[in-house]
């Protein structure tokens, strides 16, 4: 079985990247034999549609799973489509989420885990919320007045890790329970990613 990890490095000791189609590589990883080739994401810099172009990649590599933190709806319908099984919320080691997923400790996802993220080319970033992007973006997010603000307006640079909305993760309704339970779920993963963002700043500043 070929897994396919989302992955901050090319290698099964980097970190899983929560991110599907603005992830840094695609790890694919032999089930059985836990041989690897890593492939960086060509879609990481397109500006619209980097959902579909890794899915398809995935799909052109025959990975029969997919493993990251979070899947849009674009990317889902490609990956499902042809077969190929998604599980989200992984973290750790490209290592430990194959673990995982062979030991049955991540649930497959049965439909995408967040909202279609379309804005996040050139915007010169008003930061007023404007749909669900990051600033104005010039996207066509559907948003609920819930944008990040700031106005990040990154243009083609390197983008900043999509973040799951809490409100638009399923459209099915929820019970109080279910809601705290998932909201839970995705304060702990942006606490994960917060933690990486912060160790690749003092990198940054080391070299």
């Amino acid at each position: 079985m070929k897994i396919c990890v989302t992955a901050t490095a090319g290698d099964l000791n980097a970190q899983v990247d929560p991110r599907f189609g603005r992830c840094q590589y695609l790890v694919f990883v032999d089930s059985d034999t836990m041989a690897f080739e890593a492939i960086p994401n060509e879609a990481i810099t397109a500006p619209g549609g980097a959902g579909i172009q890794a899915a398809q990649t995935v799909v052109n590599k025959g990975g029969n799973v997919v493993i990251s933190g979070n899947i849009g709806p674009n990317a889902f319908q490609v990956l499902s489509t042809a077969g190929v099984k998604i599980a989200t919320g992984a973290y750790g080691t490209v290592k430990e989420a194959v673990e995982m997923y062979k030991a049955g400790k991540l649930n497959e996802a049965g439909i995408s885990t967040v909202a279609a993220h379309a804005g996040m080319g050139a915007g010169t970033g008003a930061g007023t919320g404007a749909g669900f992007g990051m600033g104005m973006g010039g996207g066509r997010g559907g948003g609920r007045g819930r944008g990040m603000g700031r106005g990040i307006g990154l243009g083609m640079q390197q983008p900043m890790p999509a973040q799951p909305q809490a409100p638009q993760t399923s459209a099915v309704p929820k019970t109080k329970e279910e809601e705290i339970e998932q909201l839970s779920d995705m304060a702990n993963r942006l606490e994960k990613d917060l933690e990486e963002v912060k160790k690749r700043i003092e990198e940054l500043k080391r070299r």
